[in-house]
């Protein structure tokens, strides 16, 4: 019996296992025209496309899909994009960059297992969208559902910038309109009682919408139910302004004084209707309501859609701004806003060897993944329509 606890065998260097490189691949993206009522952005500036071309990718783009957003096929093609005028073969690409998510009959000019990136807008769709999908097993990806590193969704977060700040420029112009306004400076002139605004909500939208307020002189209140939400909101602010819960008395009695209201609340499924209608009905004549809200119902009982060529009516003497899109009235801004977080996002994908690598590598991209070739992956989608889903992380670890 041997008193070596060891064989020589086990005592020889043995191999070391080393991680396998990954294989970088190169990516082709269709960028086709945005054909969605009232869509001006695009996903990719030239700048973005540029610096993709320079990694080695390639850009194939649809003529004058970059004009409402102000970007001539010119500056693409300098840029390095291919550009041509047949659809369907921007379509055939085995990426696809789109802002609005794409119509069935778009799903059906693409390629089996094309990856589809684009907004999802949930409360817009219908089920043959997900069937269309299915049939062509698709892998979709959606902007809003992708996550940061500190757990942020930074699309949506960008794009709230925008509408909360747009919201307080919008209701500027309304309060000097000749045929609806009652000729009110947005400011705080000397002598003169500044502007008061009323924001329901302090989400991202609400905070810059409260920056762009008291940046032009206004008196500003904020309700939220959220007391977290008021106190990170205030921090951001960086000085004390008047925050309250959402109680009818208190909202009641500032709303009979305020000259601008900005709805920015969202609810799970629909925003919780803050303001009835007999509390518009109260509100000084000339007001101006600016529902950001309303592409999830709105959050003032008298809200209803309009459009950016009919963007306002009046109810009860008080003026309702209620675009649901707009970020798109900022076209070009937005698109900035879009590009700058995709084509960081696309530049990674192709690092790590494409999109199955890349969700194994970063956790926030594969939270966006709500359709996993032909599979639905996302739980509130297939809650929401009655379909059957499998977890992301029960397909791809």
């Amino acid at each position: 019996m041997s008193l070596t606890p060891f064989t020589r065998q086990q005592l020889l260097p043995q191999e070391e296992t080393l991680e396998v490189a990954k294989q970088r691949s190169e990516l082709f993206i269709g960028l086709p025209k945005e054909t969605s009522y009232q869509e001006r952005r695009i996903c990719l500036t030239p700048d973005a496309v540029s610096s993709l071309v320079a990694h080695g990718h390639r850009v194939l783009m649809e003529c004058g899909a970059g004009l409402n957003a102000s970007y001539t096929d010119k500056e693409y093609s300098d840029a390095g994009a291919e550009v041509t005028h047949d659809t369907k073969k921007v379509f055939s690409c085995p990426v696809i960059l789109k802002v609005e998510p794409p119509s069935v009959k778009e799903i059906e000019m693409m390629n089996p297992e094309t990856l589809i990136i684009s907004a999802i807008q949930l409360k817009t769709q219908k089920k043959e969208y997900f069937e269309a999908l299915k049939t062509k097993k698709i892998t979709g990806l959606a902007f809003e559902f992708i996550k940061d590193e500190d757990g942020s969704y930074p699309a949506v977060k960008s794009l709230s910038e925008i509408a909360g700040t747009a919201s307080i420029l919008i209701a500027a112009e309304l309060m000097i309109s000749q045929k609806l306004g009652k000729g009110l400076l947005f400011g705080n002139i000397t002598g003169v009682p500044p502007t008061e605004v009323v924001i329901l909500g302090a989400g991202t939208a609400a905070e810059f919408a409260a920056k762009t307020a008291m940046g032009l002189g206004a008196s500003v209140k904020v309700f939220d139910n959220s007391i977290n939400k008021l106190r990170r909101l205030q921090n951001n602010l960086n000085q004390r302004i008047f925050t309250s819960t959402i109680q009818e008395k208190s909202v009641l009695k500032a709303l009979m004084r305020c000259d601008v209201a900005i709805g920015a609340m969202r609810g799970k499924d629909r925003s919780p209707v803050v303001v009835s209608e007999t509390m518009v009905e109260r509100m000084k004549k000339g007001a101006v309501i600016i529902d950001i809200s309303i592409d999830t119902g709105g959050c003032f009982e008298t809200s209803e859609v309009t459009t950016h060529e009919k963007p306002t009516f009046v109810k009860h003497n008080v003026t309702h701004y209620c675009v649901p899109n707009i970020p798109s009235r900022y076209s070009k801004t937005a698109s900035l806003s879009i590009s700058n977080i995709i084509s960081p996002f696309l530049l990674q994908m192709a690092d790590d060897g494409g999109i199955e690598s890349a969700i194994r590598c970063n956790a926030g991209l594969k939270h966006g993944i709500y359709f996993y070739h032909g599979r639905l992956t996302n739980r509130s989608i297939g809650e929401w329509f009655t379909i059957d889903y499998t977890d992301i992380n029960l397909i791809v670890f």
